[in-house]
């Protein structure tokens, strides 16, 4: 059984940066993706960027997705950036809420991504697929488990089409948020995010930073590797390709993959579980 994948990359900030990724799209095109997403900065600050990015992924063939935070943006800078989407010929966004960049004192005319949701519907109708966001392990600000599945039934009543996850390594986690979300009436497709694990130090960082769990075992495993990186590459291949099968055998609706501007690991998973084009060939 195929599975649709997507993919994530986040925009450069160099014109080498820029080459190298485009390398590493080519690499990944092969894989022939639903579409690639393209992250937004903290506060807007990377929204050329993400534009430029989108443009070129478009110009390659494939449907691209650009984030779009509201925090610290105002009601004009998001129709704004609504325009150039819609002239850039974009049909699908990821709707966030977004973090400010250190030094902001306000948080502009949007508090929540239900906020945003609402007003690109209000401004542009049905004209984009919108993906918001999910956690299945909850939002490490939310004031509870269950606030943050209102949190995400509040997007989805605003007008969101589907969700993508924080990655998570646990696959009941995933479950049981489904069936939480069910509970409460919510059966918008929620597609898992998956992360490569390259590096155990980068992992646990942006881990504690996102409040995506590691479990024990799994962290000591990467710790007891040391500085061993080619046995922390075939370990995490191990374990990322065993949770995405766990997921593919219960039907989910695709596999979003935080590719971090590289294609090796991605490649590498994907070879595993059969996935695009490639690898059906």
């Amino acid at each position: 059984m195929n599975l649709p994948i997507s993919l994530e990359f986040f925009p450069t900030k160099t014109p080498e940066g820029a080459e190298k990724l485009r390398v590493v799209r080519q690499e990944l095109h092969t894989l022939k993706p639903q579409f690639c997403s393209v992250t937004f900065g903290a506060g807007g600050s990377t929204q050329d960027g993400t534009l430029q990015t989108v443009r070129e992924i478009m110009a390659e063939g494939c449907a691209a997705a650009p984030h779009l935070s509201c925090i610290g943006q105002t009601a004009d800078s998001i129709r704004e950036r609504l325009t150039a989407y819609t002239q850039a010929g974009v049909k699908r966004i990821v709707a966030l809420r977004g973090d400010l960049p250190s030094g902001y004192g306000s948080g502009g005319e949007f508090r929540y991504a239900s906020d945003l949701v609402a007003f690109v519907r209000a401004e542009t109708g049905q004209q984009f697929h919108i993906e918001v966001a999910a956690y299945p392990e909850t939002h490490p600000q939310a004031k509870s488990p269950l606030a943050d599945l209102d949190a995400f039934a509040a997007k989805v009543q605003a007008g969101a089409d589907s969700g993508i996850t924080q990655y998570f390594f646990n696959s009941d986690a995933y479950f049981r948020y489904l069936d939480d979300l069910e509970k409460i009436g919510i059966t918008t497709p929620i597609v898992p995010g998956i992360m490569p694990i390259t590096s155990s130090t980068q992992l646990m960082r942006f881990s504690d930073a996102c409040g995506a769990e590691i479990p024990r075992w799994i962290r000591m495993r990467l710790q007891a590797f040391g500085d061993d990186t080619a046995s922390i590459k075939a370990f995490g291949l191990d374990v990322v390709t065993d949770l995405c099968e766990q997921l593919r055998a219960v039907g989910v609706p695709g596999l979003h993959l935080y590719t971090m501007n590289q294609s090796a690991a991605t490649l590498a998973i994907c070879e595993r579980l059969g996935l695009g084009d490639h690898y059906r060939a």
